[in-house]
């Protein structure tokens, strides 16, 4: 499949960003590694078979470090590598826009039908 050219540095991050789990995750990896199990409690609402989805596609893309530790229980935990740090830095705008206006796009009609 022949890739298009990207319109512009957004259209680049959305693909990288592509669907509603991504930034979540990132957001919960900010403070540091953390295992599967954790994520799973932290992303509220994600299936078990999605998180594993998106972390398989954000390891693939060079976003997160994935280190399996041969124990038992096996423990495997997730990490964000320079460039996904890199990435995670812009999302901080975005929740502090998100924070200031929270109650304001709590009102908004079509996104209380999402939620309930």
């Amino acid at each position: 499949m022949e890739q298009r050219p990207f319109s512009c540095g957004l259209d680049a991050v959305l693909a990288v960003l592509s669907g509603k789990w991504k930034p979540l995750v990132l957001f919960h990896l900010n403070g540091g590694p953390r295992r599967f199990g954790e994520l799973r409690r932290l992303v509220a609402g994600i299936s078990e078979k999605v998180l594993i989805q998106q972390l398989r596609e954000l390891t693939e893309d060079g976003i997160l470090t994935r280190t399996a530790h041969h124990e038992v229980p096996p423990r495997v935990e997730y990490a964000m590598t320079e460039f996904g740090r890199s990435l995670a830095a812009t999302l901080v705008p975005l929740c502090a826009w998100g924070d200031a206006h929270r109650a304001e796009i709590e009102r908004i009609p079509r996104l209380q039908r999402m939620s309930a």
